[in-house]
């Protein structure tokens, strides 16, 4: 019987497979470190949604022409708003988006043609699309509870709001924040005023 005699690898065979192993270690280096890029991004896109934006996705025509159905707007979370800014909050599982017209203690008043007046001041609502009284259930002048926000939307005919007892007034439990840019279609890109 004869011994199977073992070739020697070559010089040129012993460096290839060197750098075959390094190429290996260094494919394993590179994905170990994406992994860990890709962990840490998200856990930062999670703890900044969670506490800081919220991106959401318009539907409705409520509040046109300021937003349109589709569009995708980001909200910063905020605990304090001024009359005339856009906030989202929640209401039955579902989030709207309405803009601030009254705080805690304002008295409100909409004439029948859909006028708005706050504290007896007339507001200048350019951005109103068919103001309209209805739909509404409660008596005005109306004076906001404590601790909540007296909104609308832009389109008043279509909107359902404060001035219905369906939506009433906001309280600071189902806020998000406000809507403060847009960032879908690209051709609106920007802040929202």
């Amino acid at each position: 019987m004869g011994e199977k005699e073992f070739e020697k690898p070559t010089l040129e065979q012993l460096k290839k497979e060197l750098k075959r192993e390094n190429n290996k270690k260094e494919y394993r280096r590179v994905l170990r470190n994406t992994l860990i890029v890709v962990v840490v991004v998200a856990a930062f896109a999670v703890l900044v949604s969670s506490f800081f934006i919220t991106v959401l996705k318009v539907t409705g025509d409520s509040m046109t022409p300021t937003l349109e159905t589709g569009q995708i707007v980001i909200a910063q979370n905020s605990s304090s708003f001024e009359p005339g800014e856009l906030i989202a909050f929640y209401y039955n599982n579902k989030v709207l988006v309405k803009r601030v017209l009254g705080s805690p203690g304002d008295k409100i008043n909409i004439d029948s043609d859909g006028n708005v007046t706050v504290n007896g001041i007339a507001l200048d609502e350019p951005y109103a699309s068919e103001k309209s009284l209805e739909p509404t259930d409660i008596s005005f002048p109306y004076q906001v509870p404590e601790n909540r926000y007296f909104v609308l939307g832009d389109h008043r005919s279509a909107s359902i709001d404060s001035r219905s007892s369906v939506v009433g007034c906001v309280t600071k439990e189902q806020l998000i924040g406000k809507v403060i840019f847009r960032v879908f279609p690209f051709d609106s890109f920007g802040t929202i005023k």
